[in-house]
């Protein structure tokens, strides 16, 4: 699927690991200690895994959706390279990624964005669930096995 005509946006089950791990680290989400041998699981465990590449076919986004593939989907690791953005390129991920859960019949789509990013997925037709409040658990605090 083609957006802007010098960007691809591809649906992949594998991808180059130092492409994906330069995508993650300029997020801020992969530490440099961390292993990277995760990366092709994370993208062959994802229900849809979505590249965007340039001309050249190098990756400059990416993003994921999480679901069981029948009723809920959860858009996350979305980025963008820093000199890519501004283009459109992560609407155009998220678009990819919605139209994927759609043909599936999948229409419980969620996602939970970094402070400050409300204003780019409002226009993409997301909105705030103002009954409910995202939560994480802390393994570092809980350092106890859920029972």
């Amino acid at each position: 699927m083609t957006l802007l005509p010098e960007i691809s946006y591809r649906r992949v089950s594998s991808w180059d690991t130092g492409e994906i791990l330069s995508l993650y680290r300029v997020a801020g989400w992969w530490d440099e200690g961390a292993d990277t041998a995760l990366i092709p699981s994370i993208i062959a465990g994802s229900y849809a895994f979505v590249v965007a590449t340039d001309r050249e076919g190098s990756a400059i986004g990416m993003g994921r959706v999480l679901s069981d593939g029948i009723s809920d989907a959860y858009i996350q690791d979305v980025v963008v390279a820093p000199a890519c953005r501004g283009q459109g390129i992560g609407k155009g991920i998220i678009r990819v990624l919605i139209d994927i859960c759609l043909a599936a019949d999948i229409g419980w789509i969620a996602l939970i964005g970094e402070p400050g990013t409300e204003a780019f997925y409002l226009p993409l037709g997301f909105s705030r669930m103002e009954e409910y409040i995202p939560m994480k658990y802390d393994t570092e605090k809980n350092h106890a096995q859920p029972q």
